[in-house]
């Protein structure tokens, strides 16, 4: 355990290095720490610092580099810290502004994210625990060919050509249909196998196709996330004018980003910060990730995070990550009918 004032020093350390990215020299931190002890008195606990792990430094006398060990300690120590009234306001403006679809509020999510925390940000399209059948349609096209239209809960649109053994005219389709909604509505897939019915032959190639697309649907991990920000990464000290960009760009270019970030036990909508050699990834030791669910716990739920230097922001990008979290778990509610979710929390006063 640190002390009070080695736990101060070490905090100014880190902050400082967060903010100007060069070895932080111990004037500076009796200057910023204001500690009311001499230079000598900062060095020597810089030197403890150096001998538990928590900073590197070149030599004795040069400035301090915090490890992910002091970085660490830094984000443990940090308070719960709220985005500030007028940020909350301007990104609950823009929300405002967009129509209430999906796909258009999680690409303003992604876009915001990556423009407040300058890092790359990670936001995925909310997953049904058990994908349910909200409503279908049967449109015919010719002869025997279907169009069949699978709206999940969660509004999830699936659109697919089916061939029929037989051609079936459109009353006899939408007869189908209306059948398969009502006896198979807000059902998930195991209740539909589980459904004790006779069935015609259109009507169970049907049922046999629909219970394809949903176990797909449930089978499937992972999903191409909404990605922004890999321009600011390119602009961080960290990575530019070295090779270590390279291997995320060689997730993202062949989709494997979500997938190797997503720490396991990743369960709960608390963010979850993994720094450096905690990452269970070797590829990503040098990043920071902080990473968070969203949604309604136990019925649908996505993703949203963000990845960075290890020097990174995190109290901005914590607070951030729970700001946007709140306002896609609103969406989200409202998909599902949950009038009484405050679908865009209300900025904090000022």
């Amino acid at each position: 355990m640190l002390t009070d004032r080695t736990g101060t020093i070490l905090k100014s350390i880190v902050g400082q290095y967060i903010h100007r990215a060069v070895a932080v020299p111990s004037q500076s931190v009796v200057t910023d720490a204001e500690l009311g002890v001499s230079s000598a008195t900062i060095r020597n606990e810089m030197s403890r610092l150096e001998q538990e792990g928590y900073i590197t430094r070149a030599h004795p006398s040069a400035g301090s580099v915090p490890s992910d060990k002091g970085y660490r300690y830094y984000v443990e120590s940090l308070p719960d810290i709220m985005l500030s009234p007028s940020e909350q306001r301007l990104i609950s403006h823009l929300f405002h502004q967009v129509e209430r679809e999906l796909e258009k509020w999680l690409s303003l999510a992604v876009t915001l994210l990556a423009r407040q925390v300058r890092n790359v940000a990670v936001v995925t399209m909310p997953k049904s625990i058990d994908c349910r059948l909200k409503h279908l349609e049967l449109v015919s096209l010719q002869d025997r060919l279907t169009l069949v239209v699978l709206v999940l809960h969660g509004a999830k649109l699936k659109q697919r050509l089916v061939t029929f053994d037989r051609g079936l005219s459109q009353t006899e389709l939408t007869t189908i249909a209306n059948r398969a909604n009502h006896v198979y509505g807000g059902l998930a897939r195991r209740q539909i196998q589980a459904k004790a019915m006779i069935l015609s032959p259109a009507e169970k190639q049907l049922t046999d196709y629909l219970l394809d697309v949903m176990q797909a649907e449930d089978e499937q991990e992972y999903e191409e996330p909404y990605l922004d920000g890999l321009h600011f990464m390119l602009n961080q000290p960290e990575f530019a004018h070295n090779q270590k960009l390279l291997g995320l760009m060689e997730l993202v270019e062949h989709r494997r980003l979500l997938k190797t970030i997503t720490p396991t036990g990743l369960t709960d909508q608390k963010v979850r910060v993994i720094i450096g050699a905690e990452n269970e990834a070797e590829s990503f030791r040098d990043y920071s990730i902080v990473i968070s669910r969203y949604g309604l716990p136990e019925k649908a739920e996505g993703t949203i995070g963000v990845v960075g230097p290890t020097r990174m922001s995190y109290a901005h990008t914590i607070s951030t990550v729970v700001y946007l979290s709140s306002l896609l778990s609103g969406l989200v509610a409202g998909l599902y009918g949950r009038e009484n979710y405050d679908l865009l929390p209300q900025p904090a006063a000022d």
